[in-house]
């Protein structure tokens, strides 16, 4: 390949062990780590998909620990939110009888002790047993990432010190007790690593359902995308490289030592080479050894199973037929073996679904659809069609039976099979949980994140264990053979320790819940938002700040911005009021489908629009029209609880009496600030704020809030700098309009396509009297091609109403929109927003100066859509 890149460390894979392994070296070890993952989404089985425009389904990630662990919490920095499942998490169906295992090992001895009383000693003695196959197992895994003479060496040991981890699960049951329904009952579950009590390893069985689930359960709230999302964030942050669309065709091996891989870009067909020392591959232990050409070193390992998953949207909630959130498992005899069914409610567990959804897990022999293995996806025949429609009724119909009227209310269904997980995850024959978790597995060299070649680790769940967290720990492990001794150490170190504290001065992310919604005026309710567990709020804001919230509207989120109207002094929850406009995606869905108890994903505080009690001696002159109140209001609130004595004149402007905000809070507030004079302009009745009413409050010590429409907002701006008031004391936020952002986007197309038409490929944008000039691409803004260029423009929101990124545009071509943050003066002299200032050719800017020099100053504040 004639094409090549360097880096120190290529990691084939992002699921959870490969971005485990990424983050690790590069933040310890100080590598330059490539992350190459052959799906168009980086996450591995924490990734979500969306069917039928509504419903999100995961792949992958069912439930985990209620207590997410030190491996999660690092991962995370700590910010995955939980959402705990009932107390009675797992209901298991066998037949003639159910069980439900509850969360805590005293209570479920006690539950088992009050049922299978004669049994109470050999009970006890089984929890002993777990503790120490648990333990087994870990030992052993350690030391699978230790050099090869010390696995040798200490293999044989584990083996005799921990002898109950590398019997098969049926037989430690039999060795346990004497009743065949509780031994079917504590060897249930065992779908949450794929293999049946007969041949699974009982150190596997005591690792996950009876250790890690064994205090309770919980689901991320925001769904498993949500791990993903935060972890390639932070990944980001150390550096990592993480492309999708990455086929790797071969790891090349010289003497016995890796030296990088050979890389087709599926997306585009880019062919290359990336020479590394290291190559960490979560791709699993088959497909490594595939890669190197050494298929045959594995023959010794049983066959995995896969799995048929079976995707349910539903027209009603699932809770209306008797489920709360729990799982259930469907066993059909009390051995445990093939054909026992999974079933979970996300939806029911994750308090930011928008629609109800039912996830079935069938694991089976990936056999099943060997006849259509060789077929590509888009040509497979009837036959392979009527298979997964029968499967799915078949499916259905086990559900309808325990829960009548199931069927009925299914919406949406839709099969993935072991091809389905073969195609999508690249793995062998769609095995879905890695290596069999056998003894011959614990047994073997081959399993575990150490191989023959020099330089080449597994990471994810065939160097650990299954699920999401396995993989966690199998990245960690991988990291722990290649990082050195000291810099291991200080990995561990970090892992035990407590998340770190966040950063004041970044915007805190994650889920707030609902807790309430009043209807102010017939167009604009108030939202209250609180911690999802109660008690403070994550975030401390400034009067005048925002959030941003994404609203789940369609296949994607949307992202809106709102004020905050409450004040600074209320700790337990934070207050938005939202317009409902016609039309608008946003407002829409907040004002219709929005209910108490919802979470939503928040981002916050933004913005520089604001006040702090001793920010001023002057007059505080607040200007609001319509929804603009709600900035003002919580400078308002701020004002009185700091006990502020100085003049506040609050002007608002609305367009009927029946449109009015905030009255009864505003008189209680006039109570406590006796400086506080208001004035309410409606209009038809007394008109629009003009310069004679703006005159009697104008000095060189007033300080100008205004928010509302861009017009309403141009005017005001000219009529205070007529009237003397400098113009680095009139601080402005802007109403923005839902659909704003996709305006721009099709202007932006509309350029592109123009530019490509004349064989323009770049716009030089020089920066007057500042250095060099930087390349925008059509359909770029200003701001964008600044960022990307690494030409530092102020900036905010980045959604044209905070009015921080202005520029003075000097010379060319563009199309704009100002959004009322500059007056009719200013806009003839060339001031503009970079964030929606589109280039059509050659521009020449000038950068803000300091204020006071009679530019703008710094406009700052948050965007209020008005949809």
């Amino acid at each position: 390949m004639d094409e090549r890149e360097e880096f120190d460390v290529v990691v084939v894979g992002s699921g959870m062990g490969g971005l485990a392994a990424a983050r690790t070296i590069a933040q310890f070890g100080g590598r330059r780590v490539l992350v190459l993952e052959q799906h168009y989404t980086p996450g591995g089985m924490t990734h979500e998909f969306t069917r039928d425009g509504r419903f999100r389904f995961g792949t992958g990630l069912h439930y985990i620990s209620a207590d997410a662990g030190p491996f999660l919490d690092y991962m995370t920095d700590g910010r995955l939110q939980l959402q705990p499942l009932p107390d009675d998490y797992d209901v298991l169906h066998f037949p003639g009888f159910d069980f439900a295992v509850p969360a805590g090992r005293d209570r479920l001895r006690g539950r088992l002790v009050r049922r299978f009383p004669d049994e109470a000693g050999a009970v006890d003695r089984f929890f002993a047993t777990t503790r120490r196959a648990m333990a087994g197992l870990a030992a052993r895994n350690v030391l699978a990432s230790l050099p090869a003479a010390v696995r040798a060496a200490g293999t044989p040991i584990v083996e005799r010190l921990f002898p109950s981890a590398y019997r098969s699960t049926s037989e430690q049951m039999a060795r346990s007790f004497r009743d065949p329904e509780l031994r079917a009952i504590l060897a249930a579950r065992w779908g949450l690593y794929g293999i049946a009590p007969r041949s699974s390893a009982f150190g596997y069985h005591a690792a996950v359902p009876l250790t890690f689930f064994m205090n309770g359960t919980a689901h991320p709230v925001g769904g498993p995308a949500e791990i993903g999302r935060i972890v390639l964030e932070i990944l980001q942050r150390y550096g990592v490289d993480v492309r999708p669309r990455q086929r790797v065709e071969r790891v090349t091996v010289d003497r016995g030592r890796v030296t990088g891989v050979d890389v087709e870009d599926t997306a585009t067909g880019r062919r290359y080479h990336v020479t590394a020392g290291t190559v960490v591959s979560a791709a699993g232990v088959r497909n490594t050894y595939a890669l190197i050409g050494r298929d045959r070193d594995l023959t010794g390992l049983p066959a995995e199973p896969s799995a048929a998953m079976l995707f349910v949207g539903m027209k009603r909630s699932p809770a209306e037929f008797g489920p709360r959130g729990e799982n259930h498992w469907f066993m059909p005899d009390l051995d445990g073996g093939d054909g026992t069914l999974y079933v979970s409610f996300p939806s029911l567990n994750n308090p930011a679904a928008h629609t109800h959804t039912v996830e079935v897990l069938e694991l089976v022999d990936p056999g099943i659809v060997e006849r259509w293995r060789a077929t590509p996806p888009r040509q497979r025949t009837d036959d392979y069609r009527r298979f997964k429609q029968e499967t799915t009724e078949r499916l259905l119909a086990r559900l309808d039976r325990q829960w009548p009227g199931f069927r009925a209310a299914v919406a949406f269904t839709e099969l993935a099979t072991p091809l389905t997980f073969e195609n999508y995850q690249h793995s062998v024959r769609g095995s879905f949980y890695g290596l069999a978790a056998t003894p011959q597995r614990l047994r073997s060299s081959r399993a575990g994140c150490r191989t023959p070649v020099k330089g080449l680790f597994v990471a994810g769940q065939d160097a650990w264990g299954s699920g999401v967290v396995g993989a966690l720990a199998g990245g960690l492990m991988a990291a722990n053979a290649v990082l050195s001794g000291r810099q291991t150490a200080a990995m561990w170190r970090t892992v035990r320790a407590a998340a770190p504290a966040r950063n004041p001065d970044t915007p805190w992310q994650g889920y707030l819940r609902v807790a309430s919604i009043e209807e102010l005026t017939p167009t604009v309710r108030r939202i209250r938002l609180e911690p999802m567990t109660g008690g403070v709020m994550p975030f401390r804001f400034t009067a005048g700040q925002y959030v941003k919230i994404e609203l789940p509207v369609g296949a994607e989120p949307i992202e809106r911005s709102y004020s905050i109207c409450s004040g600074p002094g209320q700790t337990a929850a934070i207050d938005i009021a939202v317009k409902h406009e016609p039309g608008g995606l946003g407002s829409g869905f907040l004002h219709t489908e929005l209910t108490a108890g919802q979470a939503l994903r928040v981002s916050g505080p933004h913005g520089d629009f604001t006040w702090e009690p001793g920010d001023d001696s002057g007059t505080l002159l607040l200007i609001g029209g319509g929804v603009g109140m709600t900035p003002l209001l919580s400078v308002l609130h701020a004002a009185a609880d700091a006990g502020h004595g100085g003049r506040i004149v609050l002007l608002a402007a609305h367009r009927s009496e029946a449109e009015r905000l905030f009255g009864p809070e505003l008189a209680a507030l006039q109570d406590r600030l006796p400086g506080l004079r208001g004035l309410t302009f409606v209009s038809g009745r007394n008109g629009r704020i003009g310069a004679g009413t703006l005159r009697p409050f104008v000095t060189t010590a007033t300080r100008a809030h205004l928010c509302g429409p861009a017009p309403m907002m141009q005017d005001l701006i000219g009529h205070l700098t007529v009237l003397g008031m400098p113009r680095d004391r009139i601080r402005t936020e802007a109403f923005v309009s839902g659909r704003s952002r996709q305006t721009r986007m099709e202007r932006a197309q509309a350029i592109a396509r123009d530019a490509e038409a004349a064989g323009v490929t770049t716009f030089r944008i020089d920066v007057e009297d500042t250095g060099p000039a930087f390349g925008c691409r059509p359909g770029q803004t200003v701001l964008d091609a600044a960022d990307v260029a690494g030409v530092a423009l102020p900036q905010s929101c980045g959604e044209g109403s905070c009015g921080t990124c202005r520029v003075r545009v000097r010379a060319g071509g563009y199309e704009t929109d100002s959004r009322g943050m500059f007056s009719a003066a200013e806009l003839a002299d060339g001031w503009r927003l970079a964030c929606q200032t589109l280039p059509t050719s050659n521009l020449v800017i000038a950068r803000v100066v300091d204020a006071g020099s009679g530019t703008p100053a710094r406009a700052a504040g948050s965007p209020t859509p008005s949809r």
